[in-house]
């Protein structure tokens, strides 16, 4: 996903996203590989299968690489933030009154 369209988009939802897009990969794939080897092929339809089920495991490899990106970016971002907040809880405690 471009930099522009992650800044438009919060990390998490960015990753719930990304969790449905692989999920709906899987299950495609899954639904390849059952076609694949439940029944008798034709060799023509047989290397057109394998030829889909190659694309959907390349899909969801990235899918899964970007999942960990994200994870990493949103792990960050919740140490930035618990930072943030001890600092300014540390502030307002020693605040003279």
């Amino acid at each position: 996903m471009t930099k522009k369209k992650r800044e438009n988009l919060g990390v998490a939802l960015e990753i719930d996203g990304l969790e449905e897009k692989l999920l709906q990969c899987r299950r495609d794939l899954e639904a390849v590989n059952s076609r694949l080897y439940g029944a008798e092929l034709s060799p023509e339809a047989r290397k057109s299968l394998e030829k889909e089920k190659n694309s959907l495991m390349n899909k969801a490899s990235n899918y899964e690489k970007e999942l960990k990106l994200l994870r990493q970016e949103n792990r960050k971002n919740m140490l930035l933030s618990v930072a943030i907040f001890i600092l300014l809880s540390l502030i307002y405690a020693y605040w003279p009154m």
